[in-house]
């Protein structure tokens, strides 16, 4: 039997309710290349398993573990080059194995999202719809996203096993920490709207609020180990985190007014200083202010509800209110109560973010004034030496994939970056090139430059801005991550440096393997520590010019 190009894998707990429309579903699609479904029967204690069949999916018993181990079960015995994840609780519409897996028609697509629709009329799951439809628009507003949850997705195989799939020790929001972790290695991930499966949302408020705290718990330890994550996601609005923050400043104030109000008589003294008439009022300000602003915050939210579900727009502010404070209950919790050990990150990378960044702020001031200090000499030298500008500005790919402009004091004779191809050609070499050992582009002055490694000066701008670090992997140019394999691209889980691993080893006299296993290593043994080793050793290697090319 040939095996199917497509896999779709669902795992089910406990879910005889739903799982035989799910599978009639996906048995129905208006799809005509081979598929297979794999029903993963999370340790059941119903009939699941035996409906499921009798539907005519392949079914996978496993001891109950929780979604991420059953998705790796299926992940393991799917024969399809294209995974695709749906949800026991989901009904696919007709055209969803045709639109899920159309954006992979580009080879350098990894990963696809899906939505979510509904049928339900219960008015918290109509603003459960409409909640997500207005995450929706802001994932249709980027080119690639960094957040996937797996209710409609699909990866292709290859780069789920090369990834070790989900983290079975998150038992909650699995498909974030991997959408994360393949953001932060650079693979390309997009959205796709057609791709819909109908849900059954939380219809009651109770439920709805008991979801968002479990969300917010959970979100907590993803962001443990993606802390970049908290400030920004291609799903979560901005005013979301806003409105969390101010409806957890609201309930105290809340309480010192109210307080105020009560006791405020207690205190007032005929003749005395004192309390003033009025100052209960007074008490209440900040309350009111706070409302006035959480209020403020719903007006898109309410306003994008309105032509949808007028019921919905109005009560809107309530029930954000409810999702913020129970979020951020959630949050709280996961803060002041973690996950044990296991759950951390797998790096120190995260822990050590904001002192690794004071660092940079602080070393990149002092890079860039010492810079300005020897900039006139240096552009003096270029310019008499050679045609061309001062500065040469470079495509280079940084941390999870992004490309940014890397800046340089010019070291080659201009038009040089477009000699490369030929000049690779006719000395018979083959991609991907790192370095020339005596390249024929490069100037006098840029020979002198690239020995003391003053070309590199500019850079200071890049750590300032936040493209670079002063410590980590070289950034390197699009061409050579063009032949990146799967375990290449972990090196991009970091920014890269103005110096690392590699320049304080052999400095450019290493090959691409060598190179990311380099900075592999540093990237999962990564300290402060380390990092100011690594800067203190920098300056003897440069005096002694060691592959400096």
């Amino acid at each position: 039997m040939t095996d199917p190009l497509i896999s779709v894998v669902v795992p089910a707990y406990n879910a005889e309710a739903t799982i035989g429309t799910c599978v009639a579903a996906l048995r129905g699609q208006q799809f005509d290349a081979a598929y297979e479904i794999i029903v993963v029967n999370d340790g059941s204690t119903d009939r699941t398993a035996a409906i499921a069949a009798d539907a005519g999916a392949i079914v996978i018993t496993t001891p109950n573990g929780r979604p991420a181990a059953a998705r790796n079960v299926g992940i393991r015995a799917a024969r399809g080059h294209i995974i695709c994840f749906t949800d026991a609780d989901c009904a696919a519409h007709p055209d969803w194995l045709q639109q899920i897996t159309a954006p992979f028609q580009d080879p350098d697509v990894a990963a696809c999202k899906g939505t979510y629709s509904t049928q339900q009329r219960e008015l918290v799951a109509r603003f459960v719809q409409i909640e997500y439809e207005d995450k929706y628009d802001l994932l249709r507003s980027a080119a690639t996203i960094d957040f996937i949850d797996t209710y409609s997705a699909a990866y292709r195989r290859d780069v789920l096993l090369a990834n070790n799939g989900f983290d079975e020790r998150f038992d909650y929001l699995e498909d974030q920490e991997l959408s994360f972790r393949l953001a932060a290695r650079g693979y390309k991930m997009v959205f796709q709207p057609a791709a819909v499966v109908d849900h059954l949302h939380a219809s009651t408020l109770n439920a709805y609020l008991r979801k968002k705290q479990i969300i917010g718990y959970w979100k907590s330890q993803v962001v443990r180990r993606f802390p970049d994550r908290a400030v920004k996601d291609s799903h979560t609005p901005q005013a979301m985190k806003v409105q969390m923050g101010l409806s957890v400043l609201l309930i105290p104030s809340l309480i010192v007014g109210v307080a105020g109000a009560v006791f405020a008589p207690l205190f007032r003294t005929r003749g005395k200083p004192g309390i003033r008439k009025g100052s209960s009022g007074q008490l209440l300000a900040p309350f009111s202010l706070l409302t006035l602003l959480f209020l403020a915050s719903t007006i898109p939210f309410a306003r994008k509800a309105w032509s949808k579900d007028r019921w919905v727009a109005l009560l809107s502010p309530a029930l954000l209110f409810g999702r913020a404070l129970a979020l951020s209950a959630g949050y709280a919790k996961g803060v002041f109560s973690p996950r044990p050990a296991h759950t951390q990150p797998t790096t120190k990378t995260g822990i050590s973010a904001p002192v690794k960044r004071a660092i940079d702020l602080s070393g990149s001031i002092l890079g860039l004034i010492f810079t300005i200090i020897v900039w006139p000499l240096i552009a003096l030298l270029i310019k008499l030496d050679s045609e061309g500008p001062v500065l040469f500005s470079h495509k280079r790919v940084g941390a999870q994939g992004r490309p940014f402009t890397m800046y340089k004091f010019r070291t080659m004779h201009k038009g040089a970056a477009d000699q490369w191809p030929q000049l690779v050609t006719s000395l018979g070499l083959s991609e991907p090139v790192l370095k020339l050992a005596d390249d024929p582009r490069l100037t006098g002055v840029g020979r002198f430059l690239r020995r003391w490694s003053l070309d590199e000066l500019p850079q200071f701008w890049n750590v300032l801005k936040g493209d670079m670090s002063l410590v980590g992997p070289r950034p390197e140019e699009p061409r050579v991550v063009a032949y990146y394999s799967n375990h290449h691209l972990k090196r991009l889980a970091v920014k890269p440096g103005m110096t690392g691993p590699m320049q304080i080893s052999d400095r450019a006299d290493m090959n691409l393997d060598e190179r990311v296993a380099l900075d592999l290593d540093y990237i999962e043994h990564h300290s402060t520590g380390r990092d100011l080793g690594i800067l203190l050793r920098t300056l003897p290697v440069i005096i002694r010019g060691k592959g400096a090319r």
